[in-house]
């Protein structure tokens, strides 16, 4: 599975952007997908995640009720909206596929996943 995200880019605080990832190269019936985020000298940390039927979703804290997971399964796509955007989430944002268990520890978790795209950079200034 090849993944590329796209939509990153420079936003003022509060404001909104649309990231979007496309699956190719196999098909990704059944993958959960999930959205990360780094920053400079950070982690990777888990920002949400959603089930192959979309029923079931998954937000970090930081971000619940400011961003929006959904899924297009037909177009083999997965996208984030983000509103109201703070400085703090400036980071690469990367997507991320596979198999993984519908449980929440799972869905959070960046060990689960062994699809990635390149990330697309998100700049929000303050």
């Amino acid at each position: 599975v090849q993944l590329q995200a796209s939509g990153g880019g420079l936003v003022q605080a509060g404001g909104s952007l649309r990231l979007s990832c496309t699956a190719s190269g196999r098909t990704f019936t059944g993958y959960s997908m999930g959205w990360f985020r780094q920053a400079p000298g950070n982690e990777r940390e888990f920002v949400a995640a959603v089930s192959w039927s979309g029923s079931t979703t998954y937000y970090a804290d930081s971000v619940k009720g400011r961003f929006t997971i959904s899924r297009d399964n037909a177009k083999n796509t997965v996208l984030l909206q983000m509103n109201s955007l703070k400085p703090e989430d400036t980071a690469v944002y990367y997507c991320e596929a596979d198999w993984v268990p519908t449980t929440a520890q799972a869905m959070r978790s960046v060990y689960e996943y062994h699809y990635w795209g390149q990330g697309t950079q998100v700049t929000v200034s303050s």
